[in-house]
């Protein structure tokens, strides 16, 4: 297994996909020997000196201690990094979007936190483990922190995480809710935890046949009528943002404390996760024996 760059840059920084292609090699890609780094930090743009979120040394802390403490089941690991990773490194969601700050992360700064995560098994077809390119450089649901993040920010109910780890607990939901529409809408996100929270739906053919329901339901069914959401004031994620300077480094034992925004409407949670339990009783789940 690879391991860190012998150059780890102390800034995060904007790195273009297209530079990219020189240093993800035959050799990073099967987990075997990682760049240098000094020669990618030629070709990346630099971030504001005088912001205190670049910083790289609190995000090498979380993966090194994630890579430490979930060296037995590595999948673990994503419930525990994303709310973490969403506190430390406080973005605006324009700024999240960008590609470049996440591809920096994913192949400067921490590499080989992407081959432990990501390193995939040799199989019939595949005869040595491979990472696959889009965990360094991919969409928003497959790269490698990216996904993280956006989870946590879709997930998260005003400043507490806690709903964030439930659904980062459960792989199939944390791939296939993140591409949806609709988890951008909070009183779906979290009915959606809820019902992962209460066992109504577990299994990955569950969440499969779920989100479709729910996806293919929305045509018809107004989700933000039946569980309407408050309006967000914008000044508080500011504020947020802005307070990173002064902020503690997050504990590793205790979940952070998000943006002070208002949490959800529980009314409107409660009645979009009987909406969903019922789509769910008809939904095409594989597997599922139909009710007599």
């Amino acid at each position: 297994m690879i391991t860190r760059p012998n150059h780890v840059p102390e800034r995060l920084g904007l790195l273009a996909a297209s530079a990219m292609d020189p240093f993800l090699t035959e050799q990073l890609i099967t987990g075997e020997q990682v760049h240098g780094g000094v020669d990618l930090a030629k070709v990346v743009e630099p971030l504001p000196e005088d912001d205190a979120r670049w910083a790289v040394e609190p995000l090498r802390g979380l993966v090194e201690d994630a890579m430490f403490e979930f060296r037995e089941d590595r999948t673990r690991a994503d419930a525990w990094l994303a709310p973490r990773i969403h506190a430390t490194l406080r973005l605006t969601r324009r700024e999240a979007a960008d590609k470049r700050l996440w591809n920096h992360l994913a192949l400067a700064v921490a590499p080989d936190y992407v081959a432990w995560r990501h390193l995939l098994g040799a199989t019939a077809n595949r005869p040595e483990p491979r990472i696959a390119p889009e965990r360094f450089r991919g969409a928003a649901d497959r790269q490698c922190f990216s996904r993280l993040w956006w989870a946590a920010e879709l997930f998260r109910n005003g400043p507490d995480y806690e709903p964030v780890e439930t659904a980062c607990g459960n792989q199939q939901l944390l791939h296939t809710a993140l591409r949806l529409e609709l988890a951008d809408h909070r009183p779906s996100a979290q009915a959606m935890v809820q019902l992962l929270k209460t066992g109504r739906v577990t299994a990955a053919r569950e969440i499969d046949g779920l989100c479709v329901a729910i996806s293919a339901a929305g045509a018809t069914l107004i989700y933000d009528v039946i569980g309407p959401d408050i309006s967000k004031d914008p000044a508080r994620m500011r504020r947020w943002v802005a307070e990173a300077e002064s902020a503690p480094p997050v504990g590793r034992h205790s979940l952070p404390q998000g943006p002070d925004e208002d949490p959800v409407p529980e009314k409107s949670v409660a009645a979009l996760a009987a909406c969903f339990e019922d789509l769910f009783v008809t939904a095409p789940v594989r597997g599922r024996k139909s009710a007599d």
